[in-house]
């Protein structure tokens, strides 16, 4: 029936020229809206379709319908200064001009879609030195995150570190690997990318094969990044400590950051260099400490030593280097300091991330943006 899709945009408009134009944005957004032209669209119509596109033609005709959340205004005339009191009245969180914003308005369609409601939680997890365990604890927060129902992605960044679809028991698990995906460009379906990748344990994992290729297009991967992040959930990003071309990119997409410190004064002399570049990038990079510290320094002191906040500390965890040789992901069980703390971590990041989803503003109409969190983890229960 129309208007009772959740993917169906709802275009509103009298303008000839533009509906062509709006009905060609779509064709090549993939969607299929549903048109009304002339009177106002029915209440069913009006509050079930994701997105709503109204010409300023007929605008001050829809004032009437009840304000909600995905109403887009497009303005004809640039020097009409009347079109933002309009888009006031009729509850527009944007107003657009074509042929400016069609890249932005483009985008929206395809967000509708595709189903996109708030983008994914992303956090990013680096080895302050190597063999810190970033991979590790990458692995566990993806594995935490689908263990408490969220949809999760675990995005392996690193090309040398030999393939996160190990640590998960996934090798043999058919699906697409970076190397089929970096050619990458524009704007790739999120369900598409989610259904086309390896799943296990109620995770989806972007790795390696095992092949030669040793680097990921910054292209690809904002790409790749970006269709990962409109399917909600948690992304997880396992990244490498040098800071080429698609880790920045990737660090630029990311919510937050953890730093993997082993409890040594070198690890903590080399982990200062990866902060400092890591920072260029990404303004809100936490540590763990992971013990045993030889020298007894805790995770508050060296956290102060880096300048950073303290996200917890980890204390050793018997049979988990056995459970990876056997290919048992970690975190998978729920219990022990490595799943306590991914299970915290995740509930308090996504409690302070809220609904705010990241997005660009149309011109002239800025509405929220995503912003970083504000929250300190708790220290590792031993």
């Amino acid at each position: 029936m129309p208007g009772t899709s959740s993917t169906e945009p709802l275009l509103i408009s009298e303008d000839e020229r533009l509906i062509e134009n709006l009905l060609r944005i779509c064709a090549a957004a993939g969607a299929t809206p549903q048109l009304v032209c002339g009177a106002p669209p029915s209440r069913q119509s009006w509050e079930a379709a994701p997105l709503v596109v109204v010409g300023d033609d007929v605008a001050e005709r829809m004032t009437g319908l009840s304000h909600r959340a995905g109403v887009l205004l497009v303005g004809t005339d640039l020097d009409d200064v009347e079109v933002w009191r309009r888009a006031v009245l009729l509850g527009a969180r944007h107003v657009v001009f074509l042929p400016d914003a069609e890249s932005w308005l483009l985008d929206r369609i395809a967000d509708a879609a595709e189903g996109v409601a708030v983008q994914a939680l992303t956090v990013a997890v680096l080895g302050g030195r190597g063999g810190a365990g970033a991979s590790t604890l990458a692995c566990a927060l993806a594995v935490t995150a689908a263990r408490e129902g969220h949809r999760a992605m675990l995005v392996d960044g690193d090309p040398l570190g030999g393939g996160l679809d190990l640590l998960l028991g996934a090798e043999g698990t058919a699906g697409l690997r970076w190397p089929d995906l970096a050619g990458s460009r524009g704007r790739v379906n999120a369900v598409e990318l989610e259904n086309a990748l390896p799943r296990l344990h109620d995770l989806t994992a972007l790795s390696w094969d095992r092949g030669d290729a040793l680097a990921i297009p910054a292209e690809a991967m904002r790409t790749v990044l970006g269709a990962a992040r409109r399917r909600g959930g948690v992304v997880v990003l396992d990244l490498p400590r040098r800071i080429d071309s698609a880790t920045g990119e990737a660090l630029e997409q990311t919510d937050l950051g953890l730093l993997v410190i082993p409890a040594e004064l070198r690890a903590m002399t080399a982990s200062g260099r990866v902060a400092a570049a890591v920072r260029m990038r990404l303004g809100d990079l936490r540590a763990v400490v992971r013990g045993p510290a030889p020298s007894g320094m805790d995770g508050e002191e060296i956290a102060r030593g880096l300048r950073m906040p303290l996200a917890g500390e980890l204390a050793a965890e018997p049979g988990l280097a056995d459970d990876l040789e056997r290919g048992r992901p970690p975190g998978l069980g729920g219990r022990g300091p490595l799943a306590r703390f991914c299970s915290a971590f995740l509930n308090e990041a996504l409690a302070a991330t809220g609904s705010a989803a990241a997005g660009s503003s149309a011109a002239g109409w800025a509405g929220p943006g995503s912003g970083t969190t504000g929250w300190t983890a708790p220290g590792w229960a031993a």
